[in-house]
């Protein structure tokens, strides 16, 4: 097979990209920054991967690489946790994905012959946040910012189907691996001053990275899978429990309260998706019969620590 991927140098697609490479598929890389992916994934260990530059607001001729491949994958957008929210990072947050993924359908639409397959991401912040509520893929949206980013990006993906070709959307949860967001709250528990983030009552709905991959590569086999799917763990856990779970994996205490205005000064206005969170189950995912690696906080946290 050969799979297309944008936002193959970020913390999913990168290992995306790796696992690929492991089963011999041949990859096209539609990256912003080819010198980096090329540091990334050098031709010695990466025989069979292609890096084309694109701009993912603007047609080209990268669009035309799309043709022939079986599937696109398409994990491209603007990092959540970089900054303030001003104006102009609002739009850049929303026109990462909107955009970009209009430009994607639109390759696809002219390409000859079509990929048979677009898993495109989305996220959780499609239910908005709640303490309280249990969502589902059935649920209803939410109507904050995170909210009407997902209803966009998602509205652009299904589009494709005019084309005839099968979408699969992804609502990624919070993602826990070697880096991502794990490394911003290792800090204080290796000082011993680690403990629960916010009130601590804010639900966690989170997916190891190699459960996320995993049904990633499912959904590109599987032709039966098609629609929406929440790429969470079916155990999502309040923040307190999580950060216990943390010290112990650790072995540091679990007792000193992290202030949201320290999370804020980290993570700036993205704060919001560990502060508030939402309790998120894969009912859709369980159904496929989909087996995770990592079903629950401890399993995930003592693979990756």
């Amino acid at each position: 097979m050969k799979i297309a991927i944008t936002g193959a140098t970020g913390f999913v697609g990168s290992r995306l990209v790796e696992k690929l490479n492991e089963k011999k598929e041949s990859i096209l890389i539609l990256t912003r920054n080819p010198e980096r992916a090329k540091k990334m994934f050098p031709a010695s260990v990466f025989p069979n991967l292609e890096i084309v530059a694109y701009t993912p607001k603007k047609s080209g001729d990268w669009q035309e690489k799309i043709a022939g491949c079986d599937a696109i994958v398409n994990l491209a957008g603007e990092s959540l946790a970089e900054g303030r929210w001003t104006r102009d990072r609002k739009r850049e947050i929303v026109e990462s994905r909107q955009v970009g993924t209009q430009k994607i359908v639109e390759a696809i639409a002219n390409a000859n012959p079509k990929p048979q397959v677009l898993i495109n991401a989305s996220a959780i912040g499609y239910y908005g946040t709640s303490e309280t509520e249990t969502f589902t893929e059935k649920s209803a949206s939410g109507n904050d910012f995170l909210a009407e980013v997902c209803k966009k990006w998602e509205a652009e993906a299904e589009k494709v189907k005019e084309s005839s070709v099968r979408l699969v959307v992804l609502r990624l949860g919070i993602v826990l691996g070697d880096g991502g967001a794990i490394a911003k709250m290792l800090t204080p528990f290796k000082l011993f001053i680690g403990g629960p983030i916010g009130s601590g009552k804010q639900w966690f709905s989170w997916i190891h990275r190699e459960d996320a991959v995993n049904l990633i590569l499912e959904a590109i086999a599987r032709s039966e899978i098609t629609g929406v799917y929440n790429a969470t763990t079916p155990n999502p856990v309040r923040m307190g429990e999580f950060c216990q779970v943390l010290g112990n994996v650790l072995n540091r205490p679990s007792w000193l309260p992290v202030p949201e205005f320290a999370i804020e000064a980290i993570l700036g206005d993205g704060a919001i998706v560990v502060l508030e969170g939402q309790q998120v189950l894969p009912q859709a995912v369980e159904t496929v019969g989909f087996t995770y690696q990592y079903p629950t906080v401890k399993s995930a946290l003592q693979e990756i620590l």
